[in-house]
């Protein structure tokens, strides 16, 4: 969901800021900023946008000083506060982030830009009923605005809304032909049929021409699904691999880098290591699901969240950012406690046993355990080629960056395959468990039952309704996990076998 576009129309100098931060200048949108704020000190939209663009450059700290300053300079701006908000989430501090939503819902007073960004923040906060207040109240105001719509559409689709967010989606586009994330969005709310879907439409308009590069990596991906879903195996991948690799172009990355961090990380965290390590927080004992996207880490949550005693907080980062905060957690206790106080701001779970599903805490099990000494943690496994080509085919916008390109994947892949099998080698078996992906979808409810009694919990049918359940869900596959388990999509990539030959090819050498 997208929630930058927060500024109204401003002065000309900020206007041009604003415009270069649309075209992904930041150099020149700092300029600008830094130049209206030194003219005009009491304004408070220059500071809104400098934190807008430290968030883009992985900068959240940067960011939410110049929130501050935001706020500082107008308090009655509610697009300052909206700035804030959006700033603290980012970096896990979520109390703080609903008072400054609070504070912003308090000023809005009918500006359609605060409903729109404020809708988007509760969203991402969890509070999915309000999001969708809030932006159908925007979307009322503004009908014929195509981000508003589109906002409406994945808040909905968190919330299971699915016919309504494929209306939404489908009004956005008839707004605008050219609002590429609705195609992305809608092609993944249901299972795409011969006699309808999207195809021709989208085709004909990459056909005519897609005004930016992203917008045609969006298409592309989404004509990968729709044709997958009808069966059209070699079009899904001719769309695919064209998105993955247009997406791959446009990017800065190298996959060493990675490697040379997940060894690191094996090399540093060795049995004696983490014997040794000081004393951690022992007052909360969390549940984290991990593994690669797209490897059943949902499906997971969702069993595990269907339980009475269990609460999903979704993807909260909290690990990792309080790691950030405690000096990369050389303080195990400091860094347990900081993660369980901002886990805990969480609005729904402030008690209780919770579950935090952010994927790339595979990267971190030593630290969880060394810092959480009673968590329990659930690693996904899945087929390799499974796994990897599950990845490709999905877009992460920017995140998981190897996965755009199948040499990258499989180096990849057989890195973290090796870290997972150090955190099985060298964490107690009562912290780390690890689950086969296929292994769930054969045996439902004896692979439940085995994680049930790792996480030390009663036994609950409702376990194995977990469809059923309308808790919302914050993921990619969050309307795969509204339907009952299926083997579909175990080995699917054979459907591909011919295209997919150089990944199993390498896969073979690194695995």
């Amino acid at each position: 969901m997208a929630v930058s576009n927060f500024f109204p129309a401003p002065a000309v100098s900020f206007a041009q800021a604003r415009a270069a931060f649309a075209q992904g200048d930041l150099t020149t949108t700092e300029r600008l900023c830094l130049q209206l704020a030194a003219e005009a000190p009491e304004t408070a939209e220059p500071w809104s946008l400098l934190a807008e663009t430290a968030l883009r450059r992985g900068r959240p700290d940067a960011a939410i000083v110049c929130a501050d300053k935001a706020v500082a300079r107008s308090n009655r701006d509610p697009i300052a506060h909206l700035m804030r908000a959006k700033c603290l989430t980012v970096v896990g501090r979520l109390r703080e982030a609903f008072d400054a939503a609070a504070s912003c819902a308090g000023l809005v007073n009918g500006n359609i830009a605060a409903l729109d960004g404020l809708g988007a923040i509760f969203s991402m906060l969890g509070d999915h009923a309000r999001a969708i207040e809030l932006l159908r109240e925007a979307a009322a105001a503004d009908p014929a605005n195509p981000q508003i719509l589109y906002n409406l559409a994945a808040a909905e689709r968190m919330a299971g809304r699915l016919d309504e967010a494929e209306q939404h989606c489908d009004q956005a586009i008839a707004r605008d032909p050219h609002f590429y994330l609705a195609y992305y969005l809608r092609a993944d709310l249901r299972e795409q049929a011969a006699d309808r879907n999207h195809i021709a439409e989208m085709e004909a308009l990459v056909a005519r021409g897609v005004r930016h590069a992203q917008g045609e990596v969006l298409l592309r991906f989404a004509l990968g699904k729709e044709c997958e879903d009808i069966g059209n195996y070699p079009r899904a991948f001719y769309h695919i691999s064209a998105g993955a690799g247009l997406h791959r172009r446009g990017m800065r990355y190298r996959v060493q880098d990675d490697i040379g961090a997940i060894d690191r990380i094996i090399q540093t965290h060795s049995r004696a290591a983490l014997n040794s390590a000081p004393a951690g927080f022992d007052g909360d004992d969390p549940i984290f699901v991990v593994g690669l996207p797209r490897s059943g880490t949902s499906l997971v949550e969702r069993i595990v969240g269907s339980h009475s005693q269990v609460r999903s907080a979704g993807e909260l980062g909290a690990f990792p950012a309080a790691m950030r905060q405690v000096d990369g957690g050389a303080d195990p206790a400091a860094l347990g406690q900081s993660y369980s106080d901002a886990a805990r701001q969480y609005r729904d779970v402030s008690a209780g046993r919770f579950i935090d599903k952010f994927p790339g805490n595979y990267l971190h099990c030593g630290a969880i355990h060394m810092a959480l000494p009673r968590a329990r943690i659930i690693a996904l496994k899945r087929d390799p080629m499974d796994s990897c080509f599950a990845l490709y085919k999905a877009h992460f916008a920017g995140t998981y960056p190897f996965s755009y390109s199948i040499e990258e994947l499989a180096e990849y892949y057989a890195a973290f395959d090796r870290l997972m099998a150090h955190w099985k080698a060298v964490l107690p078996p009562d912290a780390f468990m690890e689950v086969a992906y296929e292994d769930i979808v054969t045996d439902l409810e004896g692979q439940s039952r085995k994680i049930s009694a790792f996480l030390v919990l009663p036994w609950e049918d409702e376990v194995l309704r977990f469809h059923q359940s309308a808790n919302p869900a914050t993921t990619a596959s969050a309307v795969q996990v509204r339907r009952p388990i299926y083997a579909s999509s175990v080995g699917k990539w054979r459907h591909y076998a011919r295209e997919l030959e150089p990944l199993r090819a390498r896969l073979a050498i690194y695995l």
